[in-house]
């Protein structure tokens, strides 16, 4: 007698058992990826131009600063943790980071009571926009001066040093 039903040793398994060449799975994940790799380009039109804003910042109610034209992938910001709270400097880092400025690695910097801002010449109205940017007011912007807060940062634009008022 003979079974109906044929059997993996049978040459006529039933099922697709096609198998593409390695050529032909090659060609289909480098499609794959061109295609995502596009994609994500056409979805983030500001990696292919920097961002420009033009802000005015209150300093005192009544009065404003008007600002001039920032481009934030020029300015190099670097932020350092004044305070104990840990992956603070990281945190705000990535909030500017995704603003498109062109912050630096965090770092722990000194301890200080409040967070403050230094800027180098030509960088106030960059500064100011970053004090919006992690919620401190104008006040806390000076002039760097010539002071050194934070190892091998005086070259950079923005000066971060995030207090205990920034633990948000």
């Amino acid at each position: 007698m003979s079974d109906p039903t044929s059997s993996s040793r049978d040459g006529n398994a039933s099922g697709s058992h096609y198998q593409p060449s390695l050529s032909v799975v090659f060609i289909i994940v480098v499609l794959f990826v061109g295609a995502t790799f596009f994609m994500v380009r056409a979805a983030s039109p500001s990696s292919a131009t920097p961002s420009t804003t033009t802000t005015t910042i209150a300093r005192t109610p009544g009065s404003t600063i008007p600002a001039g034209r920032v481009i934030k992938s020029k300015v190099r910001v670097q932020v350092a943790n004044g305070t104990t709270t840990g992956s603070l400097a990281a945190r705000y880092t990535q909030k500017l980071m995704t603003q498109n400025w062109d912050t630096l690695p965090p770092v722990n910097g000194p301890h200080v009571t409040a967070t403050i801002i230094y800027y180098n010449p030509g960088e106030r109205t960059a500064a100011l926009e970053v004090a919006t940017a992690v919620g401190v007011s104008a006040s806390v912007v000076h002039a760097l001066g010539g002071l050194l807060p934070v190892a091998g940062a005086s070259g950079d634009g923005v000066i971060v040093i995030l207090g205990p008022n920034s633990s948000g």
